[in-house]
């Protein structure tokens, strides 16, 4: 067995060896495809050309979608900015108000709180315990100001599914834009375009085995939301997103949305068991709590607290296995993950999280691995907290009065 072993597939997947081996074509002069797309006088520049319009279809297609209706940005996180800041700044005339939740990834809440410096109305509703948003929470929001609500289909540290069907049919009816952070959802969960009334909707090549910095957005034509563009310069992707395009990472994309969508419910069928015997394993470990509802959790994700044990600490105590303590967006930060925390869960409880993430690399023997030696860890640590053994001797933390100096 490979150490360490990789269980943070919700930060970056690996590259698809099919995928790699589609880019590599659009990168040496050997094969003559690494042209321009929107170099028009020539052969280099059409073979580009066509190479990016079947990635767009192919992705449309996933979607459901018209090929027209697809974007090519960097990421998630310009695909975020482009539909919050780009659909409130061009329908701010029509009203300057935005719902949005207090989970979301921080490219959306960072383009909200911009905004808000901009003079909008930012709404951040609270999920419930489970991680739900309560679509009656959705409704006594709405004002007759609000353009746009914004909420993410799965969030990135906990695995939750939020209703966008019923969202969608709300947002409709009051005639509001609705954009979907789908990040974390593409390849778990079919996503048809042509079912759920969304509008914008970002997406990320390197969550489903694709190559970092390509995603896109999807921006519905009928009825057509128009958003101003953040990026000026030659006008490409229809002027949404000017740059010149990466079409390596572009084909790189569009094969592993092919990939993706050959063998959808057999990845996910083999994905849910291994998720599922893991944690059936880890509850053999006392005071451990899963930090999601599991009957609206994504197959991948896998969020733990490890009661009286820093997870930073486990983390270090773990060296062979990849996880992390939350998003790796935020894996910096000493503070408790808002995630967490916007779900009433205490400070200590968020800070000894760990987040893990399977994929499509992941074997039941690694598994078996990760288990040993995390039991291992946390009995040495445990054994090494006075927190731990006053809890052995029946005494309740949560009722001491510490004192401090």
């Amino acid at each position: 067995m490979d150490l360490p072993i990789y269980f943070d597939y919700a930060a970056t997947t690996p590259l698809d060896p099919k995928v790699l081996k589609k880019m590599l074509e659009y990168l040496d002069f050997n094969h003559k495809k690494f042209g321009n797309p929107a170099s028009r006088s020539h052969k280099f520049g059409w073979i580009a050309e066509e190479a990016v319009d079947l990635a767009r279809q192919e992705i449309a297609s996933f979607f459901n979608a018209d090929y027209r209706e697809i974007i090519f940005t960097s990421g998630a996180t310009e695909s975020n900015n482009l539909a919050i800041k780009g659909c409130a700044n061009f329908y701010k005339k029509k009203g300057i108000h935005i719902i949005t939740c207090k989970t979301e990834h921080k490219s959306v809440l960072d383009s909200c709180r911009y905004l808000e410096e901009n003079n909008f109305h930012i709404t951040y509703l609270t999920p419930q315990k489970n991680g739900i948003i309560s679509l009656e929470a959705i409704k006594k929001a709405i004002r007759p100001s609000t353009i746009l609500i914004s909420i993410m289909h799965v969030n990135n540290e906990i695995g939750v599914i939020q209703d966008i069907q019923k969202i969608s049919e709300i947002c409709k009816k009051n005639h509001i834009f609705f954009h979907v952070d789908a990040t974390q959802s593409i390849g778990k969960i079919h996503i048809d375009i042509q079912k759920i009334h969304v509008d914008l909707l970002s997406f990320s090549a390197h969550k489903i085995y694709g190559p970092k910095g390509i995603g896109g957005l999807y921006v519905r034509r009928k009825p057509r939301i128009r958003l101003k563009t953040l990026i000026h310069g030659g006008g490409h992707e229809r002027g949404l997103r000017s740059g010149t395009l990466p079409v390596h990472q572009i084909v790189g994309m569009g094969k592993a949305f092919q990939i993706i969508k050959n063998i959808f419910n057999e990845e996910n069928k083999k994905i849910t068991q291994l998720k599922n015997y893991f944690w059936k394993k880890l509850q053999n470990i006392k005071e451990i709590y899963l930090n999601s509802d599991p009957n609206y959790c994504i197959p991948h994700i896998l969020n733990v607290s490890f009661n009286f044990i820093e997870g930073e600490s486990l983390i270090m105590a773990i060296k062979d296995l990849a996880v992390s303590s939350g998003s790796a967006c935020t894996s910096s930060s000493l503070e408790p993950s808002y995630v967490l925390s916007s779900l009433g869960i205490r400070d200590d409880l968020a800070h000894s999280s760990i987040r893990f993430s399977i994929g499509r690399f992941t074997t039941k023997e690694e598994i078996d691995y990760a288990y040993n030696i995390i039991q291992k860890a946390v009995i040495k640590l445990r054994n090494l907290s006075p927190l731990w053994e006053m809890y052995e001797e029946g005494i309740d933390i949560n009722t001491i009065k510490w004192e401090h100096n």
